[in-house]
């Protein structure tokens, strides 16, 4: 709702031949940076805008990411479309990549089209349109989750702040269809472009490109991941050479347990970090074999390089010294990309923390139900759910037996009564202290009566 720069826009027709045509039409930022102008050194050197939760730290002057290049509602805007030709396989028959000029009809929330989507008798003016991209986009969701693709919904919280910036509500994040509409639209033209930006251009030498890549976790981290799951009482055998369709079933199986969501943050854990890159690996997670970044150049420096290279090849020759120099910037504009997004997830996940913290130290002294996300030799961090607060436990805390740590079951023994704390399982806890400073909150545990 507080959004202010929209950089992508989707349009949806029925052709005579009962083919879709999808067009994702994207924000062209490229046509006002020139490249290696002062805004453009400095949008590299951010490599990404960083959302905090109290506010953003744009890649891009404001002027430009909020106003020239945002697709507002009904004012015409220069833009970069990918339109994809559909069949009834699923399949992009044919496409076009081109600069282009729209006009956005409406600009919509997702809570707004979700209960538009809700409401069978919506007498809204897109409402036919919303439901056919809605059964479209479910569609390819379907097929790439067949094809392997691993799903990560893990929770996520958003807060509620006041006018000096304090939360005064933490409310778990809502998972929508209208977020799957726009995230397979998405995925699709991400995909078709990694494609051309492949084999699209008559040349014996492929041209080069920016990937967004993901590897193969690697074994050791994979066999930390079976012992954990082993643990839990969940008996599964982890091929070293797992494949995304493997790892796949491996979450669908644990899938409605009460372990589900502590099982899917170490699953991600797990996983390699994607990044940015001039050499195609495929993407794992997705289990898409040719993949990039094209759909947000207002707040992602490589999408950026990627229009411009789409547009430079698209418009003449390029001669053998110009791709020469191309690589050159390529991996370098990769590994800044790469190294500044690692930077801004740091800074988005602590932005988190800060106001997690903050708003328990307004509730010391209250009780809340948790689950045990971590065991140590010196006490326990608990989960509070569904605010998803982490605190810790102290040892020397736990005074109604003397605890022994069992590093193969993940889990606190007690020596003379045998009472057993184990991963996952779900407490009741006292918040009894808060660090602001440290941003640390210590627990006590409820017994049960």
């Amino acid at each position: 709702p507080d959004a202010k720069d929209f950089d992508d826009a989707i349009s949806l027709e029925k052709l005579p031949n009962g083919n879709y045509r999808l067009g994702v039409h994207i924000a062209d930022v490229s046509y006002y940076i020139p490249p290696n102008s002062t805004i453009d050194k400095e949008a590299l050197k951010r490599g990404t805008s960083i959302y905090l939760v109290d506010r953003v730290i744009p890649m891009l002057p404001e002027k430009l990411s909020n106003e020239l290049c945002s697709l507002k509602p009904g004012v015409p805007r220069l833009t970069f479309s990918c339109i994809m030709d559909i069949d009834a396989n699923l399949e992009v028959v044919s496409y076009q990549i081109r600069e282009s000029i729209i006009e956005s009809k409406r600009r919509f929330t997702y809570e707004e089209v979700q209960q538009i989507l809700d409401d069978p008798d919506s007498d809204d003016p897109f409402a036919p349109v919303l439901r056919e991209m809605r059964d479209l986009s479910q569609k390819l969701r379907r097929k790439r989750i067949e094809m392997g693709s691993i799903e990560f919904e893990t929770p996520e919280v958003h807060f509620v702040l006041n006018e000096q910036g304090k939360p005064v509500e933490i409310l778990p994040e809502e998972h929508y269809q209208s977020h799957e509409l726009v995230e397979e639209f998405m995925l699709l033209a991400n995909q078709t472009v990694a494609k051309h930006g492949t084999f699209g251009f008559r040349r014996k030498k492929k041209l080069p490109f920016i990937y967004r890549v993901h590897e193969r976790p690697d074994a050791e981290k994979l066999q930390r991941f079976e012992h954990f799951l082993n643990a839990l009482g969940h008996r599964v055998k982890i091929p070293a050479r797992v494949t995304p369709r493997q790892f796949q079933q491996i979450l669908r199986s644990v899938s409605g347990t009460k372990d589900e969501i502590l099982i899917k943050e170490v699953a991600l854990r797990t996983m390699m970090k994607a990044a940015y890159s001039p050499k195609n690996i495929g993407h794992f997670g997705l289990a898409f074999e040719y993949y990039t970044h094209f759909t947000s150049p207002i707040r992602r420096y490589p999408d950026l390089e990627v229009h411009r290279l789409l547009k430079e090849y698209a418009s003449r020759p390029v001669p053998p010294k110009r791709i020469a120099d191309l690589k050159k910037q390529l991996k370098k504009i990769c590994q800044i990309s790469s190294d500044r997004e690692r930077v801004a997830l740091e800074a988005e996940r602590e932005s988190v923390k800060i106001k997690q913290v903050e708003w328990i130290a307004d509730h010391v002294g209250e009780i809340f139900n948790g689950l045990i996300s971590g065991v140590t030799a010196y006490g326990l961090f608990v989960e509070i759910i569904p605010y998803l607060i982490e605190g810790f436990i102290r040892m020397d805390q736990m005074r109604d037996d003397y605890y022994i740590y069992n590093e193969k079951t993940f889990s606190l023994i007690g020596r003379e009564f045998g009472k057993e704390y184990r991963l996952g399982d779900e407490v009741k806890i006292k918040v009894v202290a808060v660090d602001r400073e440290k941003n640390e909150v210590d627990f006590a545990l409820v017994e049960n009566d």
